[in-house]
């Protein structure tokens, strides 16, 4: 996947962390997850998913049985969960999921955003071979993790690799294996720090500190929309 990859992340992260909009996005994925597939977190994986990331940005217990019980009302209803690609400045690649109550509104928005900054939207799954669907989990290192025990544990659940950056071990597994392996993670009794799908580039693209400073203005403005639950690149 390579490590440049999730410094683009961890720098993505960190922006989002800031934004006074993080709990409503989390709350949204909680909301969305319940209504999916029922709002028993034991039974429903992308839901635990859903609330362990909630938990890891210190969202309040209440925030988040408040967001499950909305998954039985007119609110989760009206979610449509929509994706649009583009192509950015310096034909940057873009893949950006949402779930919005007005898809007019949305659509409207992100093409604003390719516009007036150089790009375009493409059709959508123009990009579906550039990107492979991932489940990635973030799992804290210690002094007492056997990561080559822990490898040998997970490749029943659909392990695909691993790699350690700092004191997170990063676990991937097709998403389609996203349930097993997080049921698998659970009885290896390691500390999982996040977990979530992610769509990770098959090709990645460098560019040079003036390119990314374009980029990064369409990234700021796609992010800040209320819209917007995540946004891939091919950046390298």
């Amino acid at each position: 996947m390579g490590r440049a990859f999730e410094y683009r992340r961890a720098a993505k992260e960190k922006r989002w962390d800031k934004m006074s909009r993080i709990f409503p996005r989390l709350a949204k994925a909680i909301t969305l997850a319940a209504k999916e597939g029922g709002p028993d977190p034991e039974m429903n994986a992308k839901l635990r998913t859903a609330i362990l990331n909630a938990k890891a940005q210190n969202m309040p217990k209440d925030n988040i049985d408040a967001a499950i019980k909305r998954a039985s009302g007119k609110e989760a209803e009206a979610y449509t969960e929509v994706i649009y690609e583009g192509k950015g400045p310096h034909g940057v690649l873009v893949v950006v999921e949402c779930a919005t109550d007005n898809t007019t509104r949305t659509v409207a928005n992100i093409k604003s955003y390719f516009n007036k900054t150089g790009g375009q939207l493409v059709p959508t799954g123009s990009l579906e071979f550039m990107f492979s669907r991932k489940a990635v989990f973030q799992i804290k290192i210690t002094d007492s993790l056997d990561i080559e025990e822990l490898e040998l544990n997970l490749i029943d659940a659909g392990l695909e690799n691993t790699e350690a950056h700092e004191d997170i071990l990063y676990v991937y597994a097709d998403y389609t294996d996203f349930g097993n392996m997080s049921k698998a993670l659970e009885s290896c009794n390691v500390e999982v720090v996040k977990s979530e799908l992610q769509r990770i580039p098959n090709t990645s693209q460098e560019f040079t500190e003036e390119q990314l400073i374009d980029i990064e203005k369409l990234l700021d403005k796609i992010e800040e929309d209320d819209d917007v639950q995540a946004v891939y690149t091919n950046i390298a």
